[in-house]
């Protein structure tokens, strides 16, 4: 596996501001392990997500260094046939709705 530049870490690795963070980080890693994708297309779907959020804006100071993650992840999950944009855009529903439905300070889940 290849470090990515920007990716936030610490002497011990990559970190994680929210456990969704590292949940994308996993299923990456795990569909990799499985073969879904080489890494070599792993960095470049992340690469072309950076390469758009920056020419858009983002001043890429590292805090939404997974969102670009997940929308990379999003973009591979698609091209590779494991989801669509209908499903995508129902899950994230499903997260919004999880979400204004937990109680403040609580883990937010889907049921």
């Amino acid at each position: 596996m290849e470090e990515f530049p920007f990716q936030p870490r610490d002497e011990d690795g990559p970190v994680f501001s929210q456990p969704w963070e590292a949940q994308a980080f996993s299923l990456v890693l795990a569909l990799y392990e499985q073969g879904v994708f080489n890494w070599q297309e792993w960095a470049a779907s992340l690469s072309q997500q950076i390469e758009l959020a920056q020419k858009n804006g983002d001043p890429d100071l590292g805090n939404t260094y997974y969102q670009h993650w997940l929308k990379a992840l999003e973009q591979l999950s698609k091209e590779k046939g494991l989801s669509t944009d209908i499903e995508l855009f129902a899950r994230a529903e499903q997260w919004r709705q999880a979400y204004l439905d937990t109680p403040h300070g609580q883990p937010v889940e889907l049921k």
